[in-house]
Formats: C-alpha cells, structure tokens, sequence
C-alpha cells in the first residue's frame, strides 16, 4: 500500500507488465493498493486506475 498516487500507479503499471494481466489500482481509506483483475470478483473497492499491458493504463474516472 502507499500513500502516493503517482508511485502506486507506476506500481500497478510494472505489475500490469510482469504477469501480463489487467490490475486494478484501488483506493481504501488513505492508501492506495494494487491487485490483479481476476482477483477482484466483487468486491467493493474504489478503482482509480487500470492497467491493462496490452493497452496502456486508463483513469476510471
């Protein structure tokens, strides 16, 4: 988890790269994390971000 928007979404995009799969950058409460698309199922999480390997990353919003 980290504190910084901008590091936690050149996170997500070196993550989205390494297991060539779509993740979802979340926010919970002041933190923000990174898991995977297919983990996500239905969970209620605030996505901010996408990165998808094949496309590039796109804001939620």
């Amino acid at each position: 988890m980290s504190h910084n928007l901008e590091l936690a979404q050149e996170h997500a995009w070196n993550l989205a790269r390494t297991l060539i799969t779509t993740v979802i950058l979340f926010r919970f409460a002041d933190e923000y994390g990174v898991i995977p698309e297919i983990e996500l199922y239905d969970a209620e999480v605030g996505a901010h971000y996408v990165c998808d390997p094949y496309c590039g990353g796109h804001s939620v919003h």
